[in-house]
């Protein structure tokens, strides 16, 4: 599978591993769409807050890959669209989803 436009390259990364996202979604009872979103950085696409990390933390060990890593990207993405929106977080002071990563705790 050349030219993979998913987010983190993870639809290769699963798809190399021979998981599908059915299978997934059976094992998670993460529906399909949210799991698309995932792959693709879509992250507009779930439910919000503690839901989005817990899906992308499932998402991450069904595939066997570094939930820290796919978490990681995701506060960037997030705090990308925060940024371009100019919008704050829920909670007025950055946090993402009403909830502040933990690296950026005072």
């Amino acid at each position: 599978m050349t030219g993979d436009n998913s987010f983190l390259g993870l639809a290769t990364i699963r798809s190399n591993r021979g998981i599908s996202l059915r299978q997934i979604a059976e094992s998670t009872k993460i529906t399909l769409r949210s799991l698309e979103a995932i792959e693709c950085g879509q992250f507009e696409k779930l439910p919000g807050g503690i839901y989005s990390t817990s899906y992308i933390r499932q998402y991450a060990r069904a595939i066997d890959y570094d939930e820290g890593a796919i978490l990681a990207a995701y506060y960037r993405e997030a705090a990308r669209s925060q940024a371009d929106s100019g919008a704050p977080g829920r909670d007025g002071k950055g946090g993402i989803g009403g909830y502040r990563p933990a690296s950026t705790a005072v």
